[in-house]
């Protein structure tokens, strides 16, 4: 019941919203500030560093759109949301785009009132534990007390694997991550739940890594990706597009070191001259200059280089591509034509 009210609210507060702010992009302009929802504070994908920068894979997402639209990465202000409260904020319109690690779910599209643009990240739920509590699988956690953010697709997740496999658990609600990695190493809880590139993020900031083990199973699909408000279909395609530039760019080798010299002097291939606006009027299309995707790639690269530089394995968080190789890598990265 509380779970019906609540996504009827937001529902509600969704459809508001949208009526109000068909004109996403005209506002961004005049505010000449892109407001971008994230975590409040992941490592690897976003958190404010030690001079309160923000970094991080959702960050970079967020500075290529303000590239895009503005043609200055750093037009960005940074809105801290937790798995309460971000939906609100999208709804409320305090953000124009939810960048924050966020699954893609039947109930979030159809009954929350929002659009997901696309999957930037594929991912899925797992758990980690002490190495000094003797569990090898999750199989083991019966009876377990176990960390889980409210407001997340986990919490229902957790429910369903322990029910499926017969097993009872107590949950402790945390709601930031901070608060999780508190109480975790405190001993509150046996295990700690959440999505698996999320475990490898926090696990690089205990104490002691090596005392902690994430488990081998993964318990479901959680596929993530920013998210806008319902009725702004225009504003929808240009984070998507955004998006897609940076897929495509992996693809076709543009990077952030010879992109300028690929727009300077076009070459032979024509699905790179439209991607950076040297040929075609795509950027007319999304009411933005014909240089926007390949200012969106000159901030922080493509989707590869996004990748490498805020999780991949030569980070302290050491994730494999996998699912988020490119389709001709054998994962499901994969941009539209741009034609």
């Amino acid at each position: 019941m509380k779970t019906s009210v609540l996504f009827g609210t937001l529902a509600f507060a969704g459809l508001a919203a949208a009526g109000a702010s068909a004109a996403t992009l005209d506002d961004v302009k005049a505010r000449g500030k892109l407001n971008c929802g994230v975590n409040t504070g992941l490592a690897g994908f976003a958190e404010p560093d030690a001079s309160g920068e923000w970094r991080g894979f959702d960050v970079a997402i967020c500075r290529a759109v303000a590239a895009a639209i503005l043609g200055d990465p750093s037009a960005v202000n940074f809105v801290s949301t937790t798995g309460k409260t971000r939906f609100t904020s999208l709804a409320s319109g305090e953000i124009d785009v939810l960048a924050r690690n966020t699954t893609w779910t039947f109930s979030r599209d159809a009954d929350l009132k929002f659009d997901f643009v696309g999957v930037n990240y594929y991912d899925g739920q797992g758990f980690i534990v002490p190495k000094s509590l003797g569990v090898t699988s999750a199989t083991e956690l019966d009876g377990a007390t176990v960390c889980i953010q409210t407001g997340t697709t986990t919490e229902l997740n957790l429910a369903d694997y322990f029910r499926v496999n017969d097993m009872s658990f107590e949950p402790v609600p945390i709601e930031t991550e901070a608060e999780a990695r508190t109480q975790f190493l405190a001993g509150a809880c046996d295990a700690y739940t959440t999505d698996r590139s999320g475990l490898a993020a926090v696990r690089v900031a205990y104490p002691n890594p090596d005392d902690y083990v994430i488990l081998p199973e993964t318990i479901s699909k959680e596929p993530l990706g920013p998210l806008v408000r319902h009725g702004d279909t225009e504003w929808g395609d240009i984070i998507r597009w955004t998006y897609y530039a940076l897929v495509a760019a992996e693809e076709y080798g543009i990077t952030k070191d010879n992109v300028e010299e690929l727009a300077a002097a076009p070459g032979d291939n024509p699905e790179v001259n439209r991607i950076l606006g040297t040929e075609g009027e795509l950027g007319a299309m999304l009411g933005l200059d014909s240089d926007w995707a390949k200012n969106a790639i000159a901030v922080n690269g493509n989707y590869g280089e996004i990748f490498a530089d805020n999780l991949g394995e030569n980070t302290q968080i050491d994730l494999a591509r996998g699912l988020n190789a490119l389709y001709t890598e054998g994962g499901l990265q994969y941009a539209p034509p741009f034609r």
